[in-house]
């Protein structure tokens, strides 16, 4: 059991990365963090796969006053999603058709949720950003999508700004990423086995 969930948290964060990759090569617009990894890239020279880990020890840092405890899958999500977001980005040539534009991002942002529901449903601790989210929602009691809406606009803000990639995209990812998250953690949440109470007479 441990083994499966250690294997389903790797393959999910790794085909995170890469369904990131998709919707930036589609270029009709990615979510809001990788707008911001995106103008940061642009704006320094950093690579994008580099800024995004950069972006995820920022993150995690603030979850230092709101008393947010990562997992080993907290770890792994800063660690891991970057790397792995450059080699899509490196193995995936940038669409210019938009038949292909659509296909592309259409593809890259169903796998976004199934490598969702992998890396969650494995059990070992959310990512930096959803972590944040939740940890205030925990310590405060503001309302997630309160929480979600404020810091995913501000995030966009920052990332169109400085030149990050906003379209049609970025609202399709907005509408349906939850409904389709809504479905992928669930049904591929690992399921422990419970522990049966020793009765003695």
């Amino acid at each position: 059991m441990h083994l499966r969930r250690v294997a389903q948290l790797l393959i999910g964060l790794f085909l995170y990365g890469v369904a990131i990759s998709m919707m930036l090569r589609a270029g009709i617009g990615v979510g809001p963090w990788d707008v911001l990894s995106q103008g940061v890239s642009l704006r320094t020279g950093l690579a994008f796969g580099l800024v995004t880990n950069l972006v995820g020890l920022v993150v995690l840092l603030l979850w230092i006053p709101i008393r947010q405890r990562p997992g080993i899958g907290t770890v792994l999500n800063v660690l891991l999603i970057g790397p792995s977001a450059q080699f899509g980005l490196w193995l995936i040539p940038q669409q210019t058709e938009l038949w292909s534009q659509i296909l592309i991002f259409a593809g890259g942002l169903a796998l976004l949720a199934v490598a969702t529901g992998l890396y969650i449903g494995a059990g070992y601790g959310p990512g930096p950003r959803d972590g944040l989210m939740t940890g205030v929602n925990r310590r405060w009691g503001t309302p997630i999508w309160l929480v979600r809406t404020i810091v995913e606009l501000t995030v966009l803000a920052i990332g169109w700004a400085l030149g990050g990639s906003v379209g049609v995209g970025t609202v399709a990812f907005a509408l349906l990423i939850g409904p389709m998250c809504n479905v992928t953690i669930p049904l591929l949440r690992v399921r422990r086995p419970e522990r049966k109470e020793l009765v003695t007479t």
